[in-house]
């Protein structure tokens, strides 16, 4: 990464580590005033190396922060009906504040049914139809986390929502639609962009935000950035390159989150906040 840029970084891994230390002091409080420390369960159905890798790394996170990480591990055989269950039983279980559905799961699992039996309480994932429509209806609930991650990042630089033209390009149920709701929440004007969108590129023109969620990598380039767009790259990809073609992207955007570095660490801080958030409601310590 060179100097030359003319954006700035919006740096997720500097406010994400504020983020994580505020857990930490919280959860100490919660765990001084009720003798329980937040606990976090981690569902993960099978040995998927990445899906693996990643779960361990938010346990090591999530231990930093003053977490308990429970982990269940299933096999890859597992059924709909048994994943449900081990769900619903996390959900029934007083001494878990939190849970996380390691997902995509297997093609022969219903995931959305997995989803839907995260009680809406523990739902610190943000993936259950009831966090989404709390999330377009601008209620209290717990956000989609990269999209809240997103929306934090935002705000710490000052970023100028109201009125803006806010293009998503990508529509999954826990990045890209939540992601436009908060924008839409925001004030901004709100378009979604996916891959069978006709001219994809004079549409993303018009972004004064951009948020590439589409899964490819280098998908957008620098030509089809407006001049001091705000740039937010949620894709990850092989070899730690994102949706947005950073070198040449960087050179018209004003903002610009780097892979990695920008969003990803964002996304956990914010898993490790709700998981803190939702102990505290859970033991009686504050209100949703």
């Amino acid at each position: 990464m060179t100097t030359s840029h003319a954006a700035r970084l919006l740096d997720g891994t500097r406010l994400a580590g504020r983020i994580v230390d505020d857990c930490a002091a919280r959860a100490a409080s919660i765990h001084r005033q009720t003798g329980q420390a937040p606990c976090l369960a981690t569902v993960l159905v099978g040995e998927d190396p990445a899906s693996v890798t990643y779960v361990r790394m938010k346990q090591n996170r999530s231990e930093k922060a003053g977490i308990i990480s429970r982990r269940i591990t299933l096999p890859a055989a597992t059924t709909t009906q048994e994943l449900v269950g081990a769900i619903t039983a996390l959900s029934e279980d007083p001494g878990v504040h939190g849970i996380l559905l390691q997902h995509p799961v297997a093609e022969h699992i219903d995931e959305r049914a997995a989803f839907e039996a995260i009680a809406p309480e523990k739902d610190v994932d943000g993936v259950t139809m009831h966090s989404f429509a709390a999330m377009s209806f601008g209620l209290p609930g717990f956000q989609s986390c990269t999209p809240g991650g997103i929306m934090r990042l935002l705000a710490e630089y000052q970023v100028e929502l109201a009125g803006k033209h806010a293009v998503v390009v990508g529509r999954s149920p826990i990045l890209g639609k939540p992601a436009g709701m908060l924008l839409l929440d925001r004030d901004a004007t709100v378009t979604y962009c996916h891959s069978r969108t006709v001219d994809l590129g004079s549409i993303v023109r018009q972004a004064d935000v951009l948020v590439a969620a589409v899964g490819r990598p280098r998908f957008i380039h620098g030509d089809d950035i407006k001049p001091g767009a705000v740039v937010v790259d949620a894709g990850y990809n092989p070899g730690n390159v994102g949706d947005v073609d950073f070198e040449s992207a960087a050179v018209r955007a004003s903002l610009i989150t780097p892979v990695p570095g920008g969003v990803g660490p964002m996304t956990i801080a914010v898993l490790l906040a709700q998981t803190v958030q939702a102990a505290a409601i859970q033991l009686g310590l504050e209100d949703h």
